[in-house]
């Protein structure tokens, strides 16, 4: 019953829609309430979970063993199911991410991720998102595969698939972004089958001969009708690199000062050696030798004694004086 009122709910608000996002399924209910219903051999083959996430706070983890057959048909599987019923001449942008476990299996057979399933019994979907060995593919009707790209493991995948619905090769086209970069230029193609409608499932379908266990992640489904509803936004730019300061002028050394103890006049001076005839302090200076000058009025009225040469010369002046005064009697 669930099934049945999931289809009318998506019938009644199909159609061409008006600008804006049409679909979540990006998992941050927390849960599988986003989608219309799942195919799983138990619960946690279809984990949401909280690491590792590609945006928000949870993604899903799907996982497939070897016999996991919920629907008893071809390939093992574990895929949720969204009845998006895209009719003939919709046009939509549909924006998700998708990461591989490192020991995500390499064989040489299909493993889709992503698919467009139309509502008839048999048949490849006509549009899957698949790897095969060590490549990424995207399949379309007719099996054009219009763009490969290397598997890396480990890290997330960003699509965004740009779709004209239509059976008619020349009326409906595919474009595709990968990692923010333009990787399928728009080309026209049939993307549906005649008289059949589509609807969308994720997780991991794939070939029954596979015996290793494979996981894949997905998170952050959207469906809208404008390119700048599903592409991220550009990153902030980057702030601007602070400058370096400029160095500051060295400063000139001060040489340290010295603290000389002041002294007394005379105190720690070293005594001078003098030599007859030359007055301490004055070096090279000679007393004069008058003649009629004695020994002893030398060593009284010297250049060594208080009052220095000055007084030696008031002195010898005053002899002379009295010379004359003895000739003149």
């Amino acid at each position: 019953m669930r099934l049945h009122i999931g289809w009318l709910a998506v019938i009644l608000v199909s159609g061409p829609a008006l600008a804006g996002v049409v679909w979540r399924g990006d998992f941050e209910t927390g849960d599988h309430s986003q989608y219309s219903g799942a195919q799983m051999v138990r619960a946690d083959r279809l984990a949401v979970v909280t690491s590792p996430v590609g945006e928000g706070q949870y993604a899903l983890k799907a996982t497939v063993k070897q016999g996991d057959d919920p629907i008893d048909a071809s390939g093992n599987r574990n895929e949720l199911v969204y009845l998006s019923n895209e009719q003939v001449g919709s046009e939509y942008y549909y924006r998700w991410k998708v990461m591989f476990a490192p020991d995500f299996p390499s064989v040489k057979t299909w493993q889709v991720f992503t698919q467009w399933h139309h509502d008839g019994c048999c048949g490849s979907p006509p549009v899957e998102f698949f790897v095969y060995g060590e490549e990424m593919r995207l399949t379309l009707t007719d099996s054009i595969t219009p763009w490969k790209a290397p598997l890396t493991r480990g890290v997330w995948h960003e699509f965004v698939f740009h779709v004209k619905w239509s059976p008619e090769p020349k009326e409906g086209f595919v474009e595709l972004w990968h990692n923010g970069q333009l990787a399928l230029k728009k080309q026209t193609l049939a993307t549906m089958y005649k008289g059949m409608k589509s609807y969308m499932k994720l997780g991991l379908y794939r070939s029954d001969t596979i015996k290793e266990t494979g996981v894949v992640y997905h998170d952050g489904f959207i469906q809208a009708t404008a390119l700048e509803d599903v592409m991220p936004p550009p990153p902030p730019p980057a702030p601007a690199p602070e400058e370096d300061p400029k160095p500051e002028p060295p400063k000139p050394e001060v040489p340290p000062v010295v603290q000389v103890p002041e002294t007394a006049p005379g105190e720690g001076l070293p005594a001078e050696e003098t030599s007859p005839g030359v007055t301490p302090g004055l070096p090279g200076t000679v007393s004069p030798s008058v003649p009629g000058i004695s020994e002893e009025m030398t060593s009284t009225h010297g250049c060594s004694t208080p009052g220095g040469p000055l007084t030696a010369l008031v002195a010898l002046l005053g002899l002379l004086g009295r010379g004359r005064s003895r000739r003149r009697r």
